[in-house]
């Protein structure tokens, strides 16, 4: 066994799409973004115990390339420690062994000395015993730094079909044990076997190895995946800024990863694979069942964010953002209620949710991708109407903050402003707006809007034109960094 373990580099994965927590989760509001009673994300609450472990300097988040900005404002404003923060940006999911093989090859490129160890994190989880976890990230680092690739395996708590399992082998040492083999969600009666004879752990999906160690087993098991996503770093240039490093994959060539999971791609083919047994309070929040046993319940097993009535009602999960919702005689109910969508389904049915989201997907329906108020790194717009040819806006700017210098093909836009003064840039010329003033901006005129004063600015904005989509934008100059089409 090693003396010295190298630097241990949480690497929080936020990639995933949530589409059982849809109506809040959506494709450009993800569900590490959601956020939970005490008004922390899942994102955030992934970050602070990462960052609450000890000796970590860094930490690493491998999330979408559209949830960049978001990201780094969710993480800066829990970051009270100034832990360095490191980005790893894909232009597309393509499963877990591309995303964390990018991560180790990126490590070992510009630390090949070091050859730190990645403790990979979903962003979607929660773990109550955070001691617990401290402990059981210190095995699975030992371990770890003498090459192996470590699972973290939960003791079973019930006779659970919708986790894969592991089944326990040989101790090493007092860390942790081999691994016998992965198993695939169980029916019940396997589960209960499973639940019964003490040798079988959930998968968890957290994972401890080093760059190198997971290098060298792609390189044997899934060499396609490593020789793609190398190929891809070399096109990738990184850049540097006061508080966080970043690194956005080249999209073509990170298109061509094979889609595949870290369980497929290594730990079902490795023999370095351990596992490290623990007991952490953990959850996984992947359906609105699971998301409501985070809030108290009332004397009848009722569960409510936001507004709620309740007569004669038991067990439901109410969440509402600024409208009331009363309900008489009915149980077991989830009812999420956004802008622009309600969901209410049977709790028992909360996975089936994704095949509503999905069908959404297949519509290209607008409420499978965003929602009618939108988060931006210069303040926030809201869709007050959306017909075929206009579109109405209520746009707020921060003070000092502006939009992108911009073109739009398609529709023009007419602004008119309700508090605060505007900057606004045509073509070469600049002008001045107060309250009450407006400005017409033609299709094909480099505009921009900006906030030079101390309060918010807030204009009320109406598009028209034979086609209003997001996408419908050509970015000259941004403050932000954005450079594809996005809102």
């Amino acid at each position: 066994m090693q003396t010295q373990i190298p630097e241990l580099i949480p690497c929080i994965v936020s990639g995933g799409a949530g589409t059982r927590l849809w109506p809040v989760s959506r494709q450009a509001f993800p569900k590490p973004f959601i956020r939970l009673a005490d008004d922390q994300s899942l994102l955030q609450k992934a970050f602070l115990r990462a960052a609450r472990l000890p000796g970590v300097k860094r930490v690493m988040i491998i999330t979408n390339q559209q949830a960049q900005l978001r990201t780094l404002d969710e993480c800066r404003a829990v970051n009270a420690g100034g832990l360095a923060l490191e980005l790893l940006l894909e232009p597309e999911g393509r499963n877990t062994a591309p995303a964390l093989a990018a991560a180790a090859a990126d490590l070992l490129e510009r630390e090949p000395a070091a050859n730190p160890l990645l403790l990979a994190l979903p962003a979607d989880h929660l773990i109550a015993d955070e001691a617990a976890f401290a402990a059981a990230v210190e095995k699975a680092a030992r371990l770890a730094g003498d090459g192996r690739i470590v699972v973290f395996g939960l003791k079973p708590s019930r006779a659970e079909t919708g986790f894969g399992y592991i089944e326990a082998g040989a101790a090493i040492g007092a860390d942790g044990q081999e691994v016998a083999r992965f198993v695939e969600k169980p029916d019940h009666a396997a589960a209960e076997g499973y639940l019964a004879g003490g040798r079988h752990l959930w998968n968890s999906g957290m994972f401890c190895f080093s760059a190198a160690a997971l290098c060298e087993e792609l390189a044997e098991h899934a060499p396609d995946v490593l020789a793609a996503v190398r190929d891809c770093l070399a096109h990738s240039p990184a850049s540097q800024s006061a508080d966080h490093r970043l690194r956005a994959l080249e999209r073509e060539r990170f298109g061509r990863c094979p889609d595949i999971s870290i369980d497929y791609a290594v730990m079902e083919r490795t023999r370095a694979a351990a596992v490290v047994r623990c007991e952490l309070g953990w959850s996984d929040i992947g359906n609105w069942d699971s998301l409501a046993e985070q809030f108290p319940a009332d004397a009848d097993g009722n569960r409510v964010s936001g507004d709620a009535l309740l007569r004669d009602s038991h067990d439901c999960f109410i969440q509402s953002r600024g409208r009331l919702i009363a309900m008489l005689g009915v149980d077991n109910l989830a009812v999420v209620d956004t802008p622009d969508a309600l969901l209410v389904a049977d709790r028992g049915r909360s996975q089936e949710v994704r095949e509503l989201a999905r069908r959404l997907q297949d519509q290209n329906h607008p409420a499978w991708r965003l929602h009618l108020s939108s988060q931006r790194p210069w303040g926030h717009y809201t869709v007050l109407a959306d017909s075929e040819r206009y579109k109405i806006k209520r746009i707020v700017v921060k003070p000092g903050a502006s939009l992108s210098l911009q073109m739009h093909h398609h529709r023009s836009e007419h602004w008119i402003v309700v508090s605060g003064t505007a900057m606004v840039t045509h073509g070469q010329e600049e002008r001045l707006l107060h309250t009450n003033e407006s400005t017409f901006i033609p299709a094909g005129e480099t505009h921009r809007l900006s906030n030079p004063g101390l309060i918010d600015l807030v204009l009320i904005e109406v598009q028209s034109g034979e086609y209003l989509g997001e996408d419908d934008i050509v970015r000259f100059a941004d403050d932000y960094g954005r450079s594809e089409a996005a809102p």
